[in-house]
């Protein structure tokens, strides 16, 4: 199927050309996009020599719950999100479901199927998406031209390795509070930098699959939820959250007692100082 699916060279452009080209961008009612375009997708700086780079990569929309690629189909392409929500998935022999990642706007997907040119893990759609496609063959191909081209992208998937390697991390050293802290400030700090609300946005995941991802139970999830949103760190409609306290989900270590929780702005130490309720969720 993606063999049809492959970007195609356009004609030199000229100042007359420009409008074809913006037609040729729509052509098929299929959306395209120039190599530029693609670098800024993934925040990387386009040189002077791939400005005027002639090859155009072809856009595909997935609809919620469609499937992007599935564990040992053969390796061809990268994929860019340009818009939705996705998550890449491990399955077991039994059928059971790891979360590995929410890819959304400006990450890759497909890079683990490079080693044995089979993909290692599934992609699925959590919302309508609209994707990149990057054949593979292709980009080696520009790599050879423009060799900064080749380094970039080296660091774009140095970039998710790195992302992956934090999240090990914070499972192995973080509370299971914290973990679904740190999991919401990462949330809302992506959101904002794709120029939406950090303050309020919708968890186009389920708790089921936040907990996969975290190392956690789907309840452990909803109670730890229901916990911030009674001591004011969040808000809780289904899946719409509003963050409140954003520093003191930065620093939280774990909850208090479910006895001791309320709303307080401030809490009073052992010595009698006013402390404000974050730093002492932070220092419990």
């Amino acid at each position: 199927m993606l063999s049809t699916q492959t970007s195609e060279i356009r004609p030199a452009t000229t100042a007359l050309q420009s409008s074809s080209m913006e037609a040729g961008r729509q052509r098929q009612g299929r959306l395209w996009s120039n190599l530029k375009e693609v670098c800024d997708l993934l925040h990387i700086p386009a040189a002077s020599s791939m400005v005027n780079e002639e090859l155009l990569f072809q856009h595909v929309q997935f609809k919620t719950g469609q499937r992007i690629h599935t564990i040992g189909q053969p390796f061809d392409t990268l994929y860019i999100v340009n818009s939705g929500f996705l998550k890449t998935v491990l399955i077991d022999e039994y059928g059971n479901e790891q979360v590995l990642s929410f890819p959304m706007k400006g990450d890759m997907l497909g890079v683990d199927g490079i080693h044995t040119r089979h993909y290692s893990s599934e992609a699925v759609a959590l919302s309508d998406c609209d994707l990149i496609l990057l054949p593979f063959k292709k980009l080696t191909a520009l790599g050879r031209i423009h060799l900064e081209l080749e380094n970039m992208m080296y660091g774009v998937m140095s970039r998710e390795l790195v992302r992956e390697q934090a999240m090990i991390g914070m499972l192995g050293a973080l509370s299971a509070e914290a973990r679904v802290a740190r999991f919401l400030v990462a949330l809302a700090e992506r959101f904002a930098q794709m120029g939406y609300s950090s303050k309020l946005f919708n968890l186009r995941m389920t708790r089921h699959e936040i907990g996969s991802y975290l190392g956690l139970t789907l309840e452990t999830v909803s109670r730890t939820l229901s916990a911030f949103n009674e001591i004011g760190l969040i808000s809780v409609d289904q899946r719409t959250i509003g963050i409140k306290d954003p520093e003191a989900l930065k620093t939280l270590r774990r909850l208090p007692p479910s006895r001791t929780r309320g709303k307080p702005a401030t809490a009073k130490t052992k010595g009698g100082d006013t402390v404000p309720s974050g730093q002492l969720l932070a220092a419990l």
